[in-house]
């Protein structure tokens, strides 16, 4: 995959840059997962798993990362002395696996305030029989834009592609893929219903779709209708997308009836059939409800096979477990820590945004990061309790950066007001966020509320 290395600097830059070249930003504390693994005198961390460092900037490129020994921990020390507080947390800008841009910001217009799935689909569905051109790209700039600012720099967004929802979607998501080239990297999906890839229309889809460098898409498992031609109508989108040299990312068991069905089923036609596709298995959810030594066998089945999983705490916290009106125990989750473990590749997204689906939620990586650590236990100090967030996405787009700062690697940073895990959890932290070495003005959701002035 591209994503394993550092890009290189441009053609005619200078390879070694001069001193006089180059910038120095303050000391930071990064995750030693995102910093180069070759380069040996930064140590390995501390039980944080963080390194407190000096970045050395060369225009839009990081020139070197010099250790450093600024430590602390705000408070007083044994002798009744202040202790300086840290330098503050950094990441690399994270990595959007799943979302929907099309839909996004339409929950004041079709609300579901039930907050169950069938009402999900049928406003969703009832939205997609007025959707226009204008009406997505205003949805899809603002969502970019907000994206941008809060510090994602890529995302993958599943588009409504059959019905009237279809054409203006594309249109107006392409537009925007190349408004926001190298500022936000844009990756679509072609969201219908598996049995339309069989169809004539299905094909010419798919041959716009792959030109464009998409990938195709559709759901799986319950609680979605079956058909029951699923096994063959999965086939068929495998072989289309085989044929087309497309990857496949797929919506599979968001619901709890019937857990892994749908897993199962792309499992055994893999293993039959031989593909050896990009195949994502967005959801997965139902597989938390199996016994413990049955998600085991699956996920290991499932890395045999080569499958990637992105789970999506949000939106099936918020839909799923409901029943007369009553929150249930069985409140579907993929089992990330154990589909790791298993050595599947699993990626965490945001899913929906002010939709019938979720209605909250702002394409804020940080506030996603925040939920998910709680949601799914991730201990952030570990390795691949970030790389749900950075390299496996990076990898599942096959993006030119992983997201791991080395000589060379892109000057992006997201800095948060935050010394520590313990401070990130504890409150939403303050940012900045550095775009090809240059600071970008702060986020939007720190404006001032014209609704307040008069509580000064």
């Amino acid at each position: 995959m591209s994503g394993a290395g550092a890009p290189q600097p441009s053609a005619g830059s200078p390879q070694e840059p001069t001193p006089s070249q180059r910038r120095p930003l303050p000391p930071l504390r990064l995750p030693r997962a995102l910093l180069d693994p070759c380069q040996a005198d930064l140590g390995c961390g501390d039980a944080d798993g963080l390194l407190t460092v000096r970045l050395e900037l060369d225009g839009g490129r990081l020139a070197r990362i010099h250790p450093c020994d600024v430590a602390g921990a705000a408070g007083l020390d044994a002798g009744g002395g202040e202790v300086p507080a840290p330098p503050p947390l950094a990441i690399t800008p994270l990595v959007e696996p799943h979302a929907h841009l099309d839909k996004a910001f339409t929950w004041a217009a079709y609300p579901n305030r039930g907050g169950g799935m069938d009402g999900a689909l049928a406003a969703n569905l009832e939205e997609g029989q007025h959707r226009s051109v204008a009406q997505v790209l205003e949805r899809g700039e603002r969502a970019l834009d907000r994206a941008w600012r809060y510090g994602l720099r890529a995302l993958r967004s599943h588009v409504d592609s059959g019905g009237p929802a279809g054409a203006p979607s594309w249109r107006a998501l392409l537009e925007l893929r190349e408004r926001w080239r190298g500022r936000v990297e844009l990756q679509l999906v072609a969201l219908v219903p598996l049995a339309f890839w069989s169809t004539a229309e299905g094909l010419a889809l798919a041959e716009r779709v792959a030109a464009a460098g998409g990938l195709l898409g559709g759901v799986l498992g319950p609680p979605y209708p079956r058909s029951g031609g699923e096994a063959e109508d999965l086939r068929a989108l495998l072989r289309l997308a085989d044929r087309l040299g497309c990857g496949v990312d797929l919506h599979v068991d968001e619901g709890p009836d019937q857990p892994g069905v749908g897993v199962a089923l792309l499992i055994r036609l893999l293993e039959r059939e031989g593909w050896r596709l990009p195949i994502t298995c967005s959801h997965s959810c139902s597989m938390g409800l199996l016994p413990e030594a049955a998600r085991w066998r699956l996920a290991e089945r499932m890395a045999a096979v080569g499958l990637a999983v992105v789970a999506l705490p949000t939106t099936n916290d918020w839909l799923l477990g409901r029943r007369h009106g009553l929150t249930t125990p069985e409140r579907p989750l993929a089992p990330v820590r154990l589909l790791q473990q298993a050595g599947v590749a699993v990626a965490l997204g945001a899913d929906n945004v002010q939709d019938p689906w979720y209605p909250g939620g702002d394409f804020d990586p940080v506030e996603l990061l925040r939920l998910s650590l709680r949601a799914v236990q991730l201990p952030p100090w570990q390795r691949q309790g970030l790389m749900p967030f950075t390299t496996v996405p990076s990898r599942l787009l096959d993006l030119a950066w992983d997201g791991v700062l080395r000589p060379g690697s892109p000057a992006d940073l997201l800095v948060l007001g935050a010394g520590s895990w313990s401070e990130l959890l504890a409150r939403p932290p303050q940012r900045r966020v550095l775009r090809a070495g240059q600071w970008l003005p702060p986020p939007p959701d720190r404006d001032p509320d014209p609704r307040l002035a008069s509580f000064a």
